[in-house]
């Protein structure tokens, strides 16, 4: 008898996936599958809906329609066990400003249930990997935007989350600290860990991502690898050599149609 081979579950997947704000409609109808270890790129113009998307996949916002499922169960805003098998550095970071970043990352642990010995382990592991080791004193608060960001992001992967949603992690982070945070985020992805990622900066999707989505207007207008992207816009542009390869701002312009736009007006008194 011969036995078929077993369907990959998906780490994330939504079909439908909707949410309305009175007679705004956010995000339409988004339906995706993100395959378990992937590092997957989601991008759109600002406004487009990213935001409100991974705000619905991680349990902050009801969807108005559609369905979603993380690592292939029903997500929904009651799912503990799931959650507790997430890690997000959402838009916003949510800081809580009064406590130092020793207080803060031992909380976040506690939360996510971890035992006391371990969360003053991976603390101490933490603080030392973002270099805020010397910063132990400090109020949250008084933390600059980089070393928030730093903070947020040790929060959360201090329990060694499945699948990890990242929000514009590297806005107001240095070179170096932008450098370190990719080594670990390619590590993760090595161990099996899912990774969803927004930024505005491309270049670093295109170094980090093997798979991207684009949403323009709350709608889903692009989903694939790189490269078939890369193959399916050049093959459409005229005067594209075969041997050219596009960059995927290229890609990401063509794909929303800035191309086809009028040309911004002038400024007169800056020229």
């Amino acid at each position: 008898m011969l036995s078929l081979p077993q369907m990959e579950i998906a780490a994330i997947q939504t079909h439908g996936l909707t949410r309305r704000f009175g007679a705004l409609t956010a995000v339409e109808d988004v339906t995706l599958s993100v395959a378990p270890g992937q590092f997957f790129g989601f991008l759109g113009p600002n406004g487009a809906g990213k935001s409100t998307t991974i705000k619905m996949l991680t349990g902050l916002l009801e969807p108005s329609a559609g369905t979603m499922s993380i690592l292939g169960q029903p997500f929904v805003a009651g799912a503990l066990d799931l959650k507790r098998q997430i890690g997000v550095v959402p838009e916003g970071m949510a800081l809580i400003g009064r406590l130092t970043a020793p207080e803060y990352l031992r909380f976040v642990g506690r939360m996510y249930g971890l035992d006391r010995d371990t969360v003053n382990r991976r603390t101490e592991d933490l603080l030392q990997f973002m270099q805020l080791d010397n910063e132990r004193r400090k109020l949250v608060t008084d933390f600059s935007h980089g070393m928030q960001k730093k903070l947020a992001l040790a929060a959360a992967v201090i329990h060694g989350p499945k699948v990890l949603f990242l929000d514009e992690p590297f806005e107001g982070v240095d070179a170096v600290a932008s450098g370190m945070l990719k080594t670990m985020l390619q590590g993760m992805i090595q161990r099996g860990a899912t990774i969803f990622l927004t930024t505005h900066v491309l270049e670093i999707v295109e170094r980090l991502c093997s798979h991207v989505a684009i949403i323009h207007q709350g709608r889903l207008v692009a989903n694939g690898s790189i490269e078939d992207l890369r193959a399916g816009v050049a093959s459409s542009l005229p005067g594209t050599e075969g041997n050219q390869r596009l960059t995927l701002e290229e890609i990401f312009l063509s794909i929303v149609g800035a191309n086809g736009q009028e040309p911004a007006q002038e400024l007169s008194w800056l020229t």
